[in-house]
């Protein structure tokens, strides 16, 4: 196994099942419903420690949190490195156009820079 940057494990351009299932968890994650469902939890975790449940309720109602918090925080490190390579990406191709511009000499680069920017998009 080894420990390559998320975004260039793959050079065909194709997404794996865990980048589908990063993309997916992370536009989830980042919807009211789940934020509901998070202040849902907390607000049994604090139920549960003000009605003085037995100690077993109080364990799983942390775990819980626990668990939610870990999953979070893996989700949030995938996002930030996806959008890390993604700028440099973008960086990089700007870079080689204007270098190809500076030498009067357009062409890949700026193919390389409006696919970068997403430029073929907007028509």
């Amino acid at each position: 196994m080894t420990f390559q940057h998320p975004a260039r494990k793959r050079d065909d351009g194709k997404r794996g099942r865990f980048e589908e299932f990063a993309e997916l968890a992370s536009n989830f994650t980042s919807s009211p419903f789940f934020a509901l469902l998070c202040l849902a939890l907390v607000g049994v975790f604090v139920g549960v420690h003000a009605a003085g449940l037995a100690m077993e309720w109080q364990l799983l109602a942390g775990d819980a949190m626990g668990a939610v918090t870990l999953l979070l925080l893996a989700l949030l490190k995938n996002a930030e490195r996806r959008a890390e390579h993604a700028v440099q990406r973008k960086l990089d191709a700007i870079a080689s156009a204007l270098l190809e511009q500076q030498q009067r000499n357009a062409g890949a680069a700026q193919e390389e820079l409006e696919q970068a920017i997403g430029m073929d998009e907007r028509h």
